[in-house]
């Protein structure tokens, strides 16, 4: 809670930036999975059965951090991006390339 407590009263505008990389990411995740819809700077996504170990593994190799789960939890914040983001759709994209 502190760390949302401070980012209310710190960086309101910033949370408008993050919410915005997370529609994005939710929308270019699309192509792949079955996305939840986007309330805030959290994106759900349910990769094709069986897929999912290995495209944590190969973003893990490519320095993502993302928490395997079902579904899987990508989080943006303030040290992510646009490039960011773009970097993340392009490497799920190259997993079921």
């Amino acid at each position: 809670a502190a760390a949302g407590i401070y980012a209310l009263e710190n960086n309101i505008d910033r949370l408008a930036v993050d919410h915005a990389n997370a529609i994005r990411l939710a929308e270019g995740l699309a192509a792949w999975a079955e996305v939840e819809p986007v309330q805030t700077n959290m994106v759900f996504a349910s990769f094709p059965a069986g897929s999912r170990a290995g495209l944590c593994a190969h973003l893990r190799n490519c320095e993502i951090q993302v928490l395997d789960g079902e579904p899987m939890r990508f989080v943006t914040h303030l040290d992510v991006d646009a490039g960011d983001i773009e970097t993340v759709i392009e490497t799920v994209g190259s997993f079921f390339g």
